[in-house]
């Protein structure tokens, strides 16, 4: 095996002191063939490096059980998830007979592979009025020299990151629904999104679906057309 100690030895005695490969050879005791190999090799990919062969470990039986157990604690309050030691315990009680930092290191090379690896699907592309953010904020107007306090509506799309802006005495109901109205009107949208739909089909209110005729009546008008 040549270590780094040797390569730069050979290397430098045949850029730098322009020795042949049989002086080398003679002079280090290694093979033409191995010289030749690695002096012909580019300077990234001369450095020899330590690969350890993939085989089977006194805890490679053991790694299903421990994949089960931890599936199984993640699914559990973290009061109640089992300890490394208490996995190494029912491992051990089996029949493993390696060491604890082994079961370790298992844990968390599997804790950060696939322990936390998100299992929800988020789209990055949405259609027009699919989904959008909504809120409120508190603005000043001042008019006349007298000073207002308005209510503004904020609705962005998540389709376009289109915005629009509503301005409002309060947030009532009626302000709430005006305001997805116009935004949706300004955006194209032809339809109002579920949670609108839904106050409209009466089932905003209780389980029995009867919401307020007037909440009801604005309600059924939330449909804009495009512009």
């Amino acid at each position: 095996m040549i270590t780094m100690e040797m390569l730069g030895k050979k290397r430098r005695m045949h850029l730098r002191d322009k020795m042949s490969l049989h002086a080398i050879a003679k002079q280090t005791g290694l093979s033409r063939n191995t010289l030749r190999k690695w002096l012909r090799e580019p300077d990234e990919a001369a450095v020899p490096t330590y690969q350890r062969a993939p085989g089977a470990g006194k805890l490679s039986a053991f790694h299903a059980a421990l994949v089960l157990a931890l599936k199984a604690d993640a699914h559990r309050n973290k009061q109640n998830r089992r300890t490394a030691k208490a996995l190494f315990a029912q491992i051990k009680a089996d029949g493993y007979t390696g060491c604890y930092s082994r079961v370790t290191d298992f844990i968390r090379e599997w804790r950060v592979n696939e322990g936390k690896a998100p299992h929800a699907f988020v789209p990055l592309t949405f259609e027009l009025g699919e989904a959008f953010q909504f809120d409120w904020s508190d603005e000043g107007l001042v008019v006349g020299g007298i000073y207002y306090k308005l209510q503004v509506s904020h609705m962005k799309l998540c389709a376009s990151r289109a915005f629009w802006l509503v301005a409002y005495p309060g947030q009532g109901h009626e302000m709430l629904f005006d305001a997805h109205t116009r935004s949706f009107c300004c955006a194209g949208r032809c339809r109002p999104p579920g949670h609108l739909r839904q106050h409209e089909n009466g089932r905003g209110q209780g389980e029995e679906g009867q919401g307020p005729r007037g909440q009801c009546a604005l309600c059924g008008d939330v449909r804009a057309r495009p512009v």
